[in-house]
């Protein structure tokens, strides 16, 4: 498993078919560029609706391919030698260079961090391991208050500086651990989509694990159709088609990764600001934004924060959200009003 492994768990499974659900079943045409395969641990699809005479998709393949494989070499903590691991490993507080990717990662992470005071936060990977939904088998134990603060104070996006002039960071906490699952995702996409774009390629569709950077038109020269899907247990049922061009987006869901312990339920969405599970009723969010890498930390930060403080930051915010809140008869839909200006 690479990069993301599976952040906001099985939602994102089934996200990364539901999604284009909506234009392979109204498509008859062929794609020019129709490219589907696997990365970060879960698989991409790219389809571009004109390519211009002069590209060879074969060799547009191997470029994306490359793209890709270098992103995941440096932001992978899967791999002990990707950039981010080795970084990691470091345990010193010095001033430490890293590559132009990583950086602008970083530091839109930490832009994020400081726009919903702590509720998005890099730095949580060891809170997430303790509940049992890292990368080891879940334990499905509840720990003790004891460890959890332990582990708190492991953490916080406070505790790495930037310096912008030289593109170098900084650990004041040596042990500081960087897991990017909430947002390297994102920014692979947006590198894919300005490949496609250095070709001279302006319709098209990227999507890596369920997020999405969506230009131009498809192939029916309409709008991109997305399926949003309906945060339930079952799995395949549509909540909402967006017909979108010219933007990304990303959801985030809290409805099948969890786990039970003496009747009590344990969402795998931890808060990094207490270390604990959030409870809130916030089913889903989908996030339209200008950039995928930022529709990707949105969509996390929104998710910690639930239906009523998330609401407020994005409205304050001016961000285009879709919240999906169980009630007791199922689930409501509340939109801001530039997520629904956006669909005008």
């Amino acid at each position: 498993m690479d990069i993301i492994g599976l952040k906001r768990g099985s939602v994102l499974l089934f996200l990364v078919f539901l999604l284009i659900a909506c234009e392979q079943q109204r498509e008859s045409k062929q794609y020019p560029l129709h490219y589907s395969d696997a990365i970060f641990g879960t698989s991409f699809t790219i389809k571009a609706s004109l390519v211009p005479s002069t590209i060879k998709t074969s060799e547009l393949r191997v470029q994306v391919k490359q793209l890709l494989d270098k992103l995941n070499g440096q932001m992978s903590t899967y791999q002990a030698d990707s950039e981010l691991s080795i970084i990691n490993a470091n345990q010193s507080s010095e001033w430490l260079t890293v590559s132009t990717d990583l950086y602008s990662v970083l530091r839109q992470a930490n832009e994020i961090s400081k726009l919903s005071q702590g509720a998005f936060d890099i730095t949580i990977g060891p809170l997430v391991n303790l509940w049992g939904f890292g990368p080891d088998p879940m334990s499905f134990v509840v720990p003790e208050k004891i460890e959890i603060d332990r582990q708190l104070k492991k953490t916080g996006y406070k505790k790495l500086l930037f310096d912008d002039k030289t593109h170098k960071i900084k650990k004041l906490t040596p042990e500081l651990y960087v897991d990017l699952s909430a947002i390297a995702k994102g920014y692979a996409v947006d590198q894919v989509g300005l490949l496609l774009e250095t070709k001279g390629i302006s319709n098209y569709m990227v999507e890596i694990g369920g997020e999405l950077r969506l230009k131009g038109k498809n192939i029916s020269n309409e709008p991109w159709r997305i399926a949003v899907e309906k945060p339930a247990i079952e799995m395949g049922i549509i909540q909402k088609v967006l017909p979108l061009s010219d933007i990304s987006l990303a959801t985030s869901g809290d409805y099948r990764n969890f786990f039970e312990s003496d009747g009590v339920r344990f969402s795998h969405t931890i808060d990094p600001r207490f270390g604990m599970p959030i409870k809130h009723k916030l089913a889903s969010i989908t996030i339209l934004s200008d950039t995928t890498m930022k529709a990707d930390a949105l969509a996390t930060a929104l998710m910690v924060l639930g239906a009523e403080e998330g609401y407020k930051m994005a409205e304050q915010e001016n961000i285009a959200a879709l919240f999906i809140i169980k009630t007791e008869d199922g689930f409501k839909e509340k939109a801001t009003p530039v997520f629904l200006n956006t669909l005008r």
